[in-house]
C-alpha cells in the first residue's frame, strides 16, 4: 500500500474512534448500565458492525485481501491508542458511565477489535 492509502486509512480510523467515543459517551450508560440481555445482545452486535463497516472501507478502497491484516490495523491504531487514555480516564471523557462500567466498556472494545482484526488477518492469510 502507498504512503498516501496508509494515512488515509490512519485518518479514517481516528474520524470512527472519535464518533464512536462520542456515541457511547453520551449514549454508553444504556449499554453498559442495563439489563444482562440487552448487555449481552449489543456486546455480540457492536463487533459486527464495526466489522462489517471496516470491510466495507477495505472494499471502497479496493484493498487486497492479502493487505488486510495492514490495512485493519492503520484502521484500529488510532481507537486502540486513543481508547486507551479514555479508560485510564472515564470519569473525564464519559462522565454519563459510572466507574464501575469501564470494565464492561473495555471488554466491549477488546471483543471488537478482537473480531475486526481477526477478520482481517484471516481474509489475509487465505488470500497468500
Amino acid at each position: 500500500m502507498k504512503t498516501r492509502e496508509c494515512m488515509l486509512l490512519l485518518l479514517l480510523g481516528l474520524i470512527i474512534w472519535v464518533l464512536g467515543t462520542i456515541y457511547y459517551a453520551y449514549t454508553g450508560h444504556r449499554v453498559l448500565e442495563t439489563t444482562r440481555a440487552r448487555y449481552w445482545v449489543s456486546f455480540a452486535i457492536s463487533p459486527i458492525i464495526s466489522g462489517a463497516l471496516c470491510m466495507l472501507i477495505l472494499r471502497w478502497r479496493h484493498i487486497a485481501p492479502s493487505n488486510w491484516a495492514v490495512a485493519m490495523l492503520l484502521l484500529a491504531i488510532p481507537g486502540m491508542v486513543g481508547e486507551a487514555v479514555v479508560l485510564s480516564n472515564l470519569g473525564t471523557f464519559m462522565p454519563r458511565i459510572q466507574e464501575a462500567s469501564g470494565g464492561r466498556y473495555g471488554a466491549f472494545l477488546f471483543a471488537t477489535y478482537a473480531v475486526v482484526l481477526g477478520v482481517a488477518e484471516f481474509a489475509t492469510l487465505r488470500a497468500g
